[in-house]
């Protein structure tokens, strides 16, 4: 890609098979998904069935053996259709199994990462806290050592899949110093006594779980300690910078959506025996949200490229998450405009797709967080 700037056959192939299992099956299945607000659970399955829940890891280790790009081409995809299905293939695929492959036991591997890549059982990743949002130093939930395992103390929220996930991977200080390198990683299956979960009511990606977590006292055994040793905060780390060009890819896909849509309006829509979109206030708009979605793609491409040679830096990946995020919520909202009071009516999507997009200026590190992370590599403090 670096030197042809084309996806190859196998990444064309792999963008394919999404677009046509999101025709076929799953769009069907989107809007009583909204509506009810949960997530219909036995698409993990199905999603394990085509290999689609191990695209980013090697066939060795029981992945699909493909890459980031085809990974970003997933989530674009899935994104197009419904960003609440993306999101929740997201915490599965990556926030939740990745930090596994990366340097799990063979037991924790064999236990949860497998069946994981399988749809057998549903992951998610329990990080952000009431009182810290994106700020990852700040974390709270404490681990004590005891007989056998460990003792989890704390809270978690706006965790996705949570209502419904067979385990969780956890964030925990297993030191009393408030430092970086005192925060662990734990596995924890799900339901424990320990662990109290409420779904949370969202405005966007409603079809998406979310949950707040109270931990009170809530025991695991040694095994389920990331990799048998503590301090993986690098590794937190690096998986939010990688998985920040993921989201962008999601972006990227909402963008499309709304864009597309507002086109098609544009197109379709006659007034004064004319088409909206030959007027020039709305054949500007449409101009510009199509070279905001073309700047996006270049970037979220480039960064997946970046993760499979080994080069992203948190700079880069905070660029990408910014541009992608914010280029979803000002392509979605100019698609509401064009459409005029259709868009706030239901049966359009773009009002979906905007409350959608909101969310990820916000998860997955604010865009104010990166912009401090970008800032911070120009030499400047915020």
């Amino acid at each position: 890609m670096s030197l042809s700037f084309q996806f190859s056959s196998e990444q064309e192939a792999v963008r394919e098979t999404i677009r046509r299992l999101c025709r076929e099956e799953l769009s069907a299945l989107v809007e009583q998904a909204e509506e009810s607000e949960t997530f219909p659970r036995h698409v993990f399955r199905r999603w394990g069935e085509l290999g689609l829940l191990g695209v980013r890891y090697p066939a060795a280790d029981g992945g699909s053996g493909m890459d980031k790009i085809s990974d970003c081409i997933v989530r674009e995809e899935l994104s197009y259709m419904s960003q609440a299905f993306a999101s929740s293939w997201s915490a599965h695929t990556h926030l939740g199994t990745w930090p596994i492959w990366k340097i799990g036991t063979p037991r924790q591997k064999e236990a949860w990462f497998k069946p994981a890549l399988a749809g057998e059982k549903i992951a998610g990743f329990g990080l952000s806290e009431p009182d810290g949002g994106s700020n990852v130093r700040a974390l709270k939930t404490r681990a004590e050592k005891v007989g056998g395992g460990w003792k989890l103390k704390g809270s978690k929220l706006y965790i996705t899949n949570a209502p419904f996930a067979d385990f969780l991977m956890v964030a925990a200080r297993t030191r009393p110093e408030l430092t970086p390198e005192a925060i662990s990683l734990f596995i924890v299956d799900l339901p424990n006594p320990g662990f109290d979960i409420h779904k949370l009511r969202k405005e966007g990606i409603r079809a998406s779980e979310t949950g707040l977590i109270h931990i009170e006292d809530a025991f695991v055994p040694n095994e389920c300690l990331l990799g048998g040793v503590e301090g993986t905060y690098p590794l937190i780390m690096e998986s939010l910078s990688e998985n920040r060009v993921g989201v962008a890819a999601n972006a990227l896909g909402m963008a499309r959506a709304a864009f597309d849509a507002a086109h098609a309006f544009a197109n379709d829509r006659i007034v004064a025996k004319r088409r909206v979109g030959d007027y020039q206030a709305i054949a500007h708009k449409l101009a510009d949200m199509s070279a905001q979605i073309e700047a996006a793609r270049w970037m979220v491409y480039y960064g997946a490229w970046c993760v499979d040679q080994g080069r992203l830096d948190a700079a880069t990946a905070a660029r990408i998450k910014l541009v992608a995020t914010e280029t979803a919520l000002s392509v979605s909202e100019q698609a509401i405009r064009i459409h005029g009071g259709a868009g706030i009516m239901r049966e359009y999507p773009v009002g979906r797709i905007h409350r959608d997009a909101f969310v990820y200026v916000i998860g997955e590190g604010t865009s104010e967080i990166q912009r401090n992370i970008i800032a911070r590599s120009l030499g400047f403090r915020p």
